[in-house]
């Protein structure tokens, strides 16, 4: 039996070495892959599952509230895809209303007021799209919600432990400290949107997810990510503890390095700006505008396109906005 066993993770170990960006996107969606909720009953103690956003309901699709971490508090947020037909139901499949990103933003604030760090699981094919998510205002909360994770004065470590698709990722995933699972994928679109909309076809996954580097290790070279947590032999699904294990060690590293118990705003804002938020916008200026790499840049194109009479769109400000008072007032 142990010979067999040996033979099918050398197997494993020379199918999964040689995988392919479409092939990764498809065991990043594995049924069986950890989710968030078997993260956080085994990284944390004392959860207390926080509901409603104040406004409209609650959502399911997302579990937050504080716990213990190591010994000490956080909040901990994870987006939840579910186990099984009925839980995906409850869940939405992982797609956040804008009651969700509303909750999140009120939790977040309530961290930010006592000096407790923020440690986010992302996973997520990309926020509800539905008619009434629309109504409620998605876009907004979205926007809301990345202008919240900039804005805070503690440190914010995310987790992308299946699929960062689309700004449903981006929302919860403007940190401090981005980490991947190895198979795991995070992009603006998904490769079927994006085929959709360049070829007019969405059997072209392939080529569209080879384009747009979604994988965690095309992510880590362009410095979008922080760190990619290794996989076990055949996916994540496969040693769940050791996945747990794993996770646990680079985020105490994390917070160690953060040293929250020394935490406090006069260390952190320097020059324009709190050195925090300077952290995150570098990640998402990778990501989100990979030709900018700072807001002076962005300052100096959108003044040269305000000159040459073209429109400045909101997309080109907000970084410039988040970045610090002084370059806002330049703007």
């Amino acid at each position: 039996i142990s010979q067999i066993q040996s033979e099918i993770d050398l197997k494993l170990k020379s199918s999964f070495a040689n995988l392919n960006e479409w092939q990764k996107t498809q065991v990043a969606r594995h049924e069986e892959r950890p989710k968030a909720k078997f993260f956080i009953e085994n990284l944390f103690t004392n959860f207390i599952n926080l509901s409603g956003d104040r406004h409209f309901s609650e959502d399911e699709a997302v579990l937050a509230g504080f716990a213990l971490f190591d010994g000490r508090s956080v909040l901990v947020i994870g987006q939840e895809k579910g186990e099984d037909l009925d839980s995906r139901l409850k869940r939405n499949f992982g797609m956040m209303r804008p009651e969700g990103y509303r909750k999140c933003i009120r939790l977040m604030k309530l961290a930010n007021k006592f000096n407790i760090p923020v440690i986010s699981f992302i996973d997520t094919p990309g926020a509800y799209p539905g008619i009434g998510a629309e109504q409620r205002g998605q876009a907004e909360a979205i926007a809301s919600s990345i202008e919240c994770c900039m804005s805070l004065e503690v440190p914010i470590i995310s987790v992308i432990i299946g699929e960062g698709g689309s700004g449903g990722a981006i929302a919860l995933a403007s940190a401090n400290k981005v980490i991947m699972l190895e198979n795991a994928i995070y992009s603006v679109i998904s490769p079927e949107g994006c085929a959709s909309i360049l070829w007019r076809d969405p059997s072209k996954s392939l080529e569209a997810a080879k384009a747009m580097k979604l994988t965690a290790n095309e992510l880590f070279k362009m410095q979008i990510i922080d760190e990619v947590i290794k996989e076990p032999i055949g996916g994540a699904h496969r040693n769940k503890e050791e996945v747990i294990f794993s996770t646990k060690g680079v985020l105490i590293k994390y917070l160690e390095e953060f040293d929250i118990s020394e935490f406090n705003a006069d260390t952190f804002f320097v020059g324009d700006g709190c050195q925090l938020v300077q952290d995150k916008l570098k990640g998402l200026n990778s990501l989100i505008y990979p030709h900018y790499p700072n807001a002076l840049d962005l300052l100096t194109i959108a003044k040269k396109k305000f000159l040459q009479g073209e429109t400045v769109g909101p997309e080109e400000l907000l970084p410039i906005y988040i970045s610090g008072e002084e370059h806002w007032q330049k703007a």
